[in-house]
């Protein structure tokens, strides 16, 4: 009984090593292998930047090796996300977002935040500190504990 079954399996074994390799597998073992070019990633991020609303706000990037850089200013916070998000769509493997966010945009997230805070509008005090949010020692993240 044991033999037939070890019998039956070598069997399918064989069979199994003679099945051509799937496309899934195929380049399973290659996860460094880029399916977009630059030149398509670029092309792709022009024609998005040109039809999206933080077209406006005219960041620059280079796209190196799959990798997307993205310089420039902000008054709309939401506008360093979406470029993010626009690259990854567009094809890049990495994004390295240097988009600065206008201290006008940082005090009016401060003051919103501070409106729905229990007890509170914003204070002058407090848009000032939007700042302090970004800013840390040596470079170190800084996390803030709200009660």
């Amino acid at each position: 009984m044991i033999s037939r079954f070890l019998s039956v399996l070598f069997v399918f074994a064989l069979v199994g090593m003679n099945q051509p390799v799937s496309a899934a597998t195929k380049g399973a073992g290659n996860s460094t292998q880029r399916a977009v070019s630059d030149a398509q990633i670029q092309q792709t991020m022009r024609a998005k930047l040109a039809k999206s609303k933080i077209g406006a706000d005219h960041f620059t990037f280079t796209v190196s090796q799959g990798v997307v850089t993205f310089e420039g200013k902000t008054d709309v916070m939401q506008h360093k996300g979406a470029a993010t998000r626009m690259a990854k769509s567009s094809g890049a493997i990495a994004v390295h977002n240097n988009i600065r966010i206008s201290d006008a945009a940082k005090a009016k997230a401060v003051a919103r935040l501070q409106k729905y805070r229990p007890g509170g509008t914003a204070t002058p005090a407090d848009v000032k500190s939007a700042d302090a949010l970004t800013a840390s020692p040596a470079g170190l993240p800084r996390a803030t504990v709200v009660k």
